[in-house]
Formats: structure tokens, C-alpha cells, sequence
């Protein structure tokens, strides 16, 4: 029997506290060396080149933290619902880029903090599954508050990744084996699913990867 991931409330929050540091720290530290060359550099070709690293990493540390805010933050008091258009900005800002796509097709409306937080971070869990890029979809599987998801991903080398789905249910990805910053994501957004009340189905065909959210 699947030994069930037991983890305390201080250890969860450094977990995922420690998951956005990693996402944040790339970008960051490229505006770090941008400014070292404009410091340092009086070839013009440079500095308009590092003034163009600043910019970009910035605008992509924004976007993340952004997306962070609503997928693991607080984002309201307890009970507080969410737009799910601002939940498709965030998304689109933290995923799409000269690789990944973002297909959204759900209705705006004001959804449970929980959902949309489980919907977010269910995107975070879609772009695993294609290593190389590609297409995210997303809509609604079944109308109205009891509705859930469904996300598909197509591209090269699709995959469900070794472990996912165990994480998803709450268990370990090896026996005895801890959680780190990386195992943490999938682990949360089972714990929101089992919050929230969904069940969370993947299923692999060719290069396509189907994730179907529905009442567990």
C-alpha cells in the first residue's frame, strides 16, 4: 500500500515559497547582469543590448510573480472568488512564449478562489507534459460552479512525466522519498483538487496529453 505524503503546514509553505524563489531567480539575476554591462561596458552594441536583457526579464520576473500571486498566494480573504479573466491574463504572461501557445476557451466569470487556483496551477502541471513546448488548451467540462476542466497539450515528445500522477494523489513519487521545490507543485495542486472537491484524470494518445477535471 502507497504510503500517503505527510507534510506539515511550515514545511508546505517553505516548499512553495522556495518554488516561486526558483521561478523568479532566472529572470532576476538577468537584470542583475544587464546592469554589470551597462556599468561596465561603452560599446554602444552592448548597452543597447543589455538595456533589451533588463527589459525583457523584467517584464518576465513581473509576469511570474503575478502569476504566483493568484496561483499560491492568498489572493483575497478566505471565501473570496477571482476573475477568471484575470486568471487568463496571468496564465497567459507566465506560459506563452516563442514555444507554448495558450487556447483558452472558458466564459469570464467569478469563480471560487480555489478553483481558479486549482485551474492555474493545473497549467503549471500541463506544461510538463510537453518538455519541448507546444499547444495548451483549456475549457470547461461541464456548465456552472460544479463544472471542472478540460486541459489538453499537444507537442514533440508529449508525455506524462514519471511520477506525476502519484504526486497528484497525494503519495510520494518513491517510497520514503521527501518532497523538494520540484515535487511540491504537483503535490499542491492535488491537495487544492481534494479542497475543492475534483477528481483529476491524464490520459496519453500520440503526441496529445489529456487532463480531465471533474466532481471526484
Amino acid at each position: 500500500m502507497t504510503t500517503a505524503i505527510d507534510l506539515d503546514k511550515l514545511d508546505l509553505a517553505a516548499l512553495l515559497c522556495s518554488r516561486v524563489c526558483h521561478d523568479v531567480i532566472s529572470p532576476v539575476g538577468a537584470i542583475v547582469n544587464g546592469l554589470e554591462v551597462l556599468e561596465d561596458e561603452d560599446d554602444p552594441a552592448m548597452k543597447s543590448f543589455a538595456l533589451d536583457l533588463i527589459a525583457k526579464s523584467a517584464r518576465q520576473a513581473s509576469a511570474r510573480l503575478q502569476f504566483a500571486r493568484l496561483a499560491f498566494g492568498a489572493a483575497g480573504s478566505a471565501g473570496a472568488q477571482i476573475d477568471t479573466g484575470d486568471a487568463e491574463k496571468v496564465a497567459r504572461g507566465f506560459l506563452e512564449d516563442d514555444r507554448t501557445t495558450l487556447t483558452w476557451q472558458l466564459p469570464r466569470v467569478l469563480a471560487p478562489k480555489n478553483k481558479v487556483k486549482l485551474l492555474l496551477n493545473l497549467l503549471v502541471v500541463a506544461t510538463s507534459t510537453i518538455p519541448r513546448g507546444g499547444r495548451i488548451g483549456v475549457e470547461e467540462n461541464g456548465a456552472g460552479e460544479e463544472g471542472g476542466f478540460r486541459l489538453t497539450t499537444q507537442g514533440s515528445h508529449s508525455r506524462i512525466p514519471p511520477h506525476l500522477v502519484a504526486l497528484l494523489a497525494g503519495h510520494p513519487a518513491e517510497e520514503g522519498a521527501a518532497l523538494d521545490a520540484h515535487a511540491i507543485q504537483p503535490h499542491y495542486t492535488g491537495l487544492l483538487a481534494r479542497a475543492t472537491g475534483y477528481g483529476i484524470e491524464l490520459a496519453h494518445a500520440g503526441d496529445t496529453v489529456t487532463i480531465l477535471v471533474a466532481r471526484g
